[in-house]
């Protein structure tokens, strides 16, 4: 049983009352001896025992009716025996994150998981509404039978998933399900990493399984990351591992051992390498299977190529040419005439990285030449003082003469960086813009460390006969791609949106853009690191993360399943308490007019 309003039986103190006029009226009157009423003595003497049972019962039936109107104004509910539960909106939250495949016991988490819903969805009636939310967001309805099968059809979700915004969901589903009674089932490891806060759920109940367990040591690939994005032909692959001790790996590369090795946990390992082939590959770095199987592999692409030939023209400045010269001199280019760098009043074709003029004179000279190259921007005017620059590679740097860049009809580009929240570098079809000449009196950036890696990213990935990138994005998320990409090798129809942004598919592997007809980059989806971290909530921790009406743990699947209904299916009990207080007063005003008509 439970109540709507505890505070209000703070009125069964008024039972009190009662007894204390019954104790009152024993002591009550003075004795006095006088033979007139010796009488009347002697037939109360015969009658006293009448009497004091009558005053005994008057007084427990007037106590009892106190309390039953204390009981019934703090609105009990509960479940009555015999009567089943009312037709009740019912939302079973099945966490099938990535953490539940983890095999306990001889099998998955997520199996039992599925076992106890079944059980708890064959105890719904006909009248019940009834729904599946699992944690990777899928919402079905139907019959108990219907979603039955569905939940022994559901699988291990690649990554986290989004158990708070799954139990908002189903909190809206059973408010606006028509039904008084309403009730969420949670059933989930209780992995601590998934509750980062508290979740508001007012007007609902929940009863949640936790099952019980000390989770076993997990090994995990915790990084795996191709350095730089495009091998020309030589780079590096960087490994992490999560373990109780030091791990060994294996890096496979187009499904052919690249290395083997052992690395510490905590620690970074750098693994150089020169494979032959060409083009956009997938990889992966494998550590030895565990009781969690997802975790033990994690992807990585990597470009296979010829290095980008490159030259610089004089009107690029003087911080250009030395770091190009670096990028041949660790083979990421050679020169060459295929990309050019320079000035944009002086680049003679495409592709091109442009940079503005250091004299603003030369910008009506500059934009004239972008309108000759084909390029959908143009200089506007000049803006001096510091101003800091956001984008990758860039953060940390700052621009103090800058132009700003105005694009022209129909320009499609990708805005690379920015500068006081205006764009500053753009990035289209065969041309990279940059807002500022890479001089130290209008940026910083050209005497940065990330300087020359940055040079190197952009031949590569945005100048060079193949361009293209690597997106990363855990399963499910948004993630915004590249105007140029028409398509994504691996992932079905998946396309970009209309924003130019897609959801990234929900298993993890390198899944490849296509522009045209050909391979032009890559999106790796691995599962977040913390998904690897399988320490668990208790009972009480989880009760607290839950701000539901009422909120029940249970670690054992009977107890589940047999409260499941209660708190949401409880009938309202006022009504039987008050017909209970009424009958009483009734009997009491009977047994009190009996009393006079023997005085």
């Amino acid at each position: 049983m439970g109540f709507l309003a505890p505070l209000y039986l703070a009125l069964a103190a008024a039972a009190a009352v009662p007894l204390l006029l019954h104790l009152m009226r024993r002591r009550s009157g003075t004795r006095v001896e006088f033979p007139a009423v010796r009488y009347l003595q002697r037939a109360e003497q015969e009658h006293s025992r009448h009497l004091r049972l009558r005053n005994l019962l008057l007084m427990l039936l007037r106590v009892a009716a106190v309390l039953l109107i204390a009981l019934a104004a703090a609105r009990p509910v509960g479940r009555m025996a015999g009567a089943g539960h009312p037709p009740t909106a019912l939302a079973v939250v099945l966490d099938n994150s990535l953490s539940t495949g983890q095999v306990v016991g001889g099998r998955p988490v997520l199996d039992e998981l599925k076992q106890v819903a079944g059980e708890l969805l064959d105890r719904a009636s006909a009248a019940d509404r009834l729904w599946l939310v699992t944690a990777d967001g899928r919402v079905e309805t139907g019959s108990a039978a219907a979603l039955k099968a569905a939940v022994q059809a559901v699988r291990p979700y690649g990554g986290a998933g989004r158990l708070p915004d799954a139990l908002a969901r189903a909190a809206g589903l059973v408010e606006g399900g028509g039904l008084p009674a309403r009730q969420i089932a949670l059933l989930t490891d209780g992995q601590a990493t998934s509750w980062a806060g508290r979740i508001a759920l007012p007007r609902v109940s929940v009863v949640v399984y936790a099952p019980t367990g000390t989770p076993a040591a997990n090994r995990a690939v915790a990084g795996a990351e191709a350095r730089p994005a495009r091998w020309t032909p030589r780079g590096g692959v960087v490994v992490r591992v999560r373990a109780p001790d030091s791990a060994a790996y294996r890096i496979a590369l187009g499904g052919r051992t690249l290395a083997r090795g052992r690395v510490a946990p905590g620690e970074e390992e750098l693994v150089q390498a020169a494979p032959s082939g060409e083009g956009w590959t997938a990889g992966t770095v494998e550590v030895d299977p565990d009781e969690l199987r997802a975790d033990d592999a994690r992807h990585f692409a990597v470009w296979l190529g010829r290095p980008v030939p490159v030259t610089v023209d004089a009107s690029a400045g003087a911080f250009a040419a030395p770091a190009i010269a670096t990028l041949v001199q660790s083979g990421r280019a050679v020169a060459g005439g295929q990309v050019t760098v320079a000035g944009a009043d002086g680049a003679a074709r495409l592709p091109a990285l442009l940079l503005a003029p250091t004299d603003p004179v030369r910008a009506g000279a500059a934009n004239r030449n972008l309108e000759r190259l084909g390029v959908p921007w143009r200089f506007g005017a000049v803006r001096r003082g510091r101003a800091a620059v956001r984008g990758e590679r860039v953060d940390g740097a700052s621009a103090s003469l800058r132009y700003e860049l105005q694009a022209q009809p129909g320009a499609a580009a990708d805005t690379l960086a920015t500068a006081g929240g205006d764009p500053w570098m753009v990035a289209g079809d065969g041309y990279v813009l940059v807002a500022s000449p890479l001089v130290p009196t209008a940026t910083d950036l050209p005497v940065r460390a990330g300087f020359v890696p940055l040079l190197g990213d952009l031949l590569s990935q945005r100048l060079s006969s193949e361009p293209g990138g690597v997106l990363v994005a855990a399963p499910g998320q948004r993630v915004r791609v590249p105007a140029w990409v028409t398509g994504v090798e691996g992932a079905g129809a998946l396309r970009p949106g209309a924003d130019g942004s897609l959801t990234a598919p929900a298993q993890p592997g390198v899944y490849f853009l296509i522009r045209g007809t050909a391979r032009a980059g890559a999106l790796v989806v691995n599962p977040e690191p913390d998904e690897s971290v399988l320490e668990r909530l208790s009972p009480s921790q989880l009760r607290e993360r839950l701000g539901a009406s009422d909120v029940r743990v249970a670690t054992a699947a009977p107890r589940f399943v047999a409260s499941a209904f209660d708190a949401a299916g409880g009938r309202a009990l006022a009504t039987p308490l008050l017909a209970g207080a009424l009958l009483l007063l009734v009997a009491e005003s009977l047994v009190t007019r009996r009393g006079q008509g023997r005085a």
